[in-house]
């Protein structure tokens, strides 16, 4: 049976939870907001079917194959601007919807808990635009997805790259009727920390959230902002000033598996690979209009014919494929764990938000000189070239 005694093998992808015939084995919470698996040793019928779909204890192994990659945007400009990048996810789901298909993502629940949902409805998808950066529970979608890849509907399943790997360990077969989507992941952060976080702005702008943005579009697509939204007021803040972006940014929230993630590869078993494309201009400069754009690798012939059938709805932008990934180390690489993380989470446990992010993250002077300079500089029309200027400045 499946038994974590160490968390770094363990993604929470709950294939083991989902494949359980038995029902025996939930999805528990621990003491960081993370969740693991828990059998009830006493229904457990020693079956193994839990070992043999973990995707860390039986990897897939990376197996080279043709790749073509791409700039995407979608031609809806409402979609493109509620999306994080480029709205490409909108636009694939949107044709499996229009074939009577299905589509799961991951979405807000009404107390904006990250869980895994399913829509027959193009009016739903805009549940799944923008980026969540908190670890979706999966809860029981695997075992839906199969039964509408097993009625013969075409289902469509984006998420995390041990997400994906989950899925298909759990499936355990190939499905034609079934479109993979990855992200690719610099790491999910603490779920507790999330809570806090929302708990202590809501202490600030009122109780009642309407409505949340990780990575909205406030400032422009480069200018990665953080949006809450209640009845009474609206919170903005980019990268460098809010405590939650501040805290997943320097790695001292993580779950433990993402230290050492065994999903980090260029060739996936996914149909289509997205992340964002901040420096579209060094591809194609007439893309480059601050609205978002996605970077996208197809990886199958399944992913080649659908991105074929939805070029009406997009600007679909052949790149270099070498050139697409040079420089993305949240494709190949961990993230590295911050030293203060065990004290960090420790704290997690015993403080409230506001006390715990003061303590780590403070509003220094050098954060307050860091968002004048950045929101002056957008003002000005000049923060693309100062970004330049900046990066350029930190590799020296």
């Amino acid at each position: 049976m499946i038994e974590i005694t160490n968390k770094e093998n363990c993604s929470g992808c709950s294939s083991c939870a989902n494949i359980c015939p038995k029902k025996c084995i939930t999805m528990q919470m621990d003491e960081e907001g993370f969740l693991y698996p828990k059998v009830n040793k006493l229904d457990c019928i020693n079956c193994n079917l839990c070992e043999h779909s973990c995707p860390i204890l039986n990897p897939i192994p990376e197996e080279k194959h043709n790749q073509k990659a791409f700039l995407i945007q979608n031609k809806d400009e409402k979609i493109r601007k509620e999306s994080t990048s480029g709205g490409a996810f909108t636009a694939i789901a949107s044709y499996i919807l229009s074939r009577g298909g299905v589509v799961f993502g991951a979405c807000f629940d009404e107390s904006y808990v990250v869980r895994h949902i399913y829509v027959e409805q193009k009016k739903n998808l805009e549940k799944f635009r923008n980026s969540k950066y908190v670890q979706s529970e999966i809860g029981d979608t695997f075992i839906k997805a199969k039964y509408f890849l097993d009625s013969g509907r075409m289902v469509c399943f984006s998420g995390t790259p041990c997400q994906i790997e989950g899925l298909k360990s759990y499936l355990g077969k190939e499905y034609r009727n079934l479109i993979t989507v990855d992200l690719i992941c610099r790491a999910v952060p603490s779920p507790l920390l999330w809570k806090k976080y929302l708990d202590m702005k809501k202490d600030s702008i009122g109780n009642n959230i309407n409505k949340v943005m990780f990575r909205d579009k406030y400032y422009g697509y480069k200018y990665s902002t953080m949006t809450i939204c209640s009845d009474k007021k609206q919170y903005h803040a980019g990268v460098e000033s809010d405590q939650w972006l501040r805290a997943f940014f320097t790695e001292i929230c993580d779950r433990p598996s993402c230290y050492q993630c065994k999903f980090k590869k260029r060739y996936r078993i996914s149909d289509f690979t997205i992340w964002d494309c901040f420096t579209v201009d060094a591809f194609n400069k007439e893309m480059d209009d601050d609205k978002g754009t996605t970077r996208m690798i197809t990886q199958s012939a399944k992913g080649e014919k659908i991105l074929d059938l939805i070029k009406h709805e997009i600007v679909c932008y052949p790149i270099d494929l070498d050139k697409s990934i040079n420089g993305v180390k949240e494709m190949f690489y961990s993230v590295e764990k911050n030293h203060k993380r065990e004290q960090f989470v420790l704290d997690m446990q015993n403080m409230d938000g506001k006390n715990l992010l003061n303590k780590y993250f403070p509003e220094t002077f050098k954060v307050k000189l860091e968002r004048s300079v950045r929101l002056i500089s957008y003002q000005l029309g000049i923060y693309k070239q100062m970004k330049k200027i900046a990066k350029k400045f930190l590799k020296k």
